[in-house]
């Protein structure tokens, strides 16, 4: 795999086409991703087991890094993924259990700094975001010390939170509740709080919002921690609260967030988005298993989608088309894009709904939705399930 030019960029080692565990433990890693890092003036690279619930991180050395990775490649995961600054290599073990390996050239992403890519742990370029370091939620979650310096190890996680106030600032100014002096959010799955914490600061701090976040949480642990902080800064409007997506009770919301909803998770936070008359929709869906068993191999696909990873990938496709079309089809322009470059995070796809003033006629776009489903021999889909079971999509 050429493991050991893993210090020259960041890489990602994901699961494979067909669930990639060969473990049967509930808590089973879904996927790893290392990254180079100095700490201590010494190469590291920093470990990230993403699971369904948590996240486990491990800074080794590279000489403790290796054996960690490689007694997971293979056994734990069917796919390793390595990305350099010059070269991309996918790693994939069969069902027959052979190695394969594919290498590619590899451009620098548009606006990529190649000497960010040369030095990873180089953080201190000079760069407009729209969070200021010296905001207090920052240093409360770690991402800066307490001289409000940015935490090199978590460089990405502070790209990764500008852009995403980018993205929902842009959002809000293009939608219905551009102007309106209070907005009622809710942020489904909000884990530790990095992203409802830093819109909430930037809807109040620089655009002079009355914000009212609420943060839904599986993990009663993480749920006190994020209140705890609210508290400790006095954040109106700012609160936690335990519960799961599909047993929420119907509140009005003005902006939906679920990121990184697994599988129909997500259909469910959408659903919730509709009934509640949501104006802004904001999701990043993982883990799209519900399609895959149910996809057939139309003809003229055949060659393509014989191969595990490609119908793995189809199946993602596919779902998250379903899921724009049937936004649209509620009223909603829907986009679905990169969030954040693969370079800082393994889960980039977002999709992006924002209420239309004027909502098109639903039956051209579910004539579009029967044909694609049709083609590819899927019955049921959760959202549209969901949605017509309310009555929400005439004719569906």
């Amino acid at each position: 795999m050429g493991v050991r030019q893993l210090g020259s960029g960041p890489s990602f080692l994901e699961s494979g086409p067909d669930g990639g565990s060969s473990g049967t433990s509930g808590d089973q890693a879904l996927r790893v991703s290392a990254r180079p890092l100095q700490l201590r003036g010494q190469p590291h690279l920093c470990i990230v087991e993403q699971h369904a619930r948590r996240d486990l991180t491990h800074n080794l050395l590279p000489a403790q890094a290796w054996p960690w990775l490689r007694a997971r490649i293979g056994t734990a995961f069917a796919n390793a993924h390595l990305l350099t600054r010059d070269e991309e290599l996918q790693l994939a073990l069969s069902r027959k259990g052979r190695f394969s390996l594919r290498r590619a050239r590899r451009a620098p992403p548009a606006g990529d700094d190649s000497a960010v890519a040369a030095a990873p742990a180089a953080h201190n370029r000079a760069r407009r975001y729209p969070l200021a370091l010296d905001r207090p939620f920052l240093a409360e979650l770690g991402v800066t010390d307490a001289e409000h310096r940015l935490v090199p190890a978590m460089a990405r996680k502070w790209r990764q939170i500008n852009r995403f106030v980018d993205i929902m600032a842009g959002a809000i100014a293009a939608s219905p509740l551009a102007g309106r002096p209070a907005l009622e959010l809710l942020d489904f799955g909000a884990g530790k709080g990095y992203l409802s914490f830093a819109l909430h600061d930037h809807l109040r701090h620089a655009l002079g919002i009355d914000a009212r976040m609420t943060g839904v949480e599986l993990r009663p642990e993480l749920v006190a921690a994020g209140n705890a902080v609210a508290q400790r800064l006095g954040l109106a409007g700012m609160r936690f609260e335990a519960g799961d997506i599909a047993g929420w009770p119907l509140r009005p919301v003005d902006v939906l967030i679920a990121l990184h909803a697994c599988d129909t998770a997500t259909d469910h936070a959408i659903h919730y988005a509709v009934r509640a008359g949501a104006a802004i929709v904001c999701c990043a869906p993982c883990c799209h298993q519900q399609l895959r068993p149910q996809l057939l191999q139309p003809h003229p696909l055949r060659p393509l989608l014989r191969h595990g990873v490609h119908l793995g990938q189809e199946a993602e496709m596919l779902t998250d088309a379903i899921r724009a079309l049937l936004l649209e089809a509620s009223g909603y322009d829907a986009q679905v894009f990169e969030f954040v470059s693969l370079e800082h995070t393994a889960k980039n796809k977002m999709i992006l709904a924002v209420r239309r003033a004027a909502p098109p006629r639903p039956e051209p776009l579910l004539a579009q939705l029967d044909e694609l489903q049709a083609f590819y021999g899927v019955r049921e889909q959760c959202l549209r399930t969901l949605l017509r079971a309310d009555g929400l999509l005439p004719g569906a």
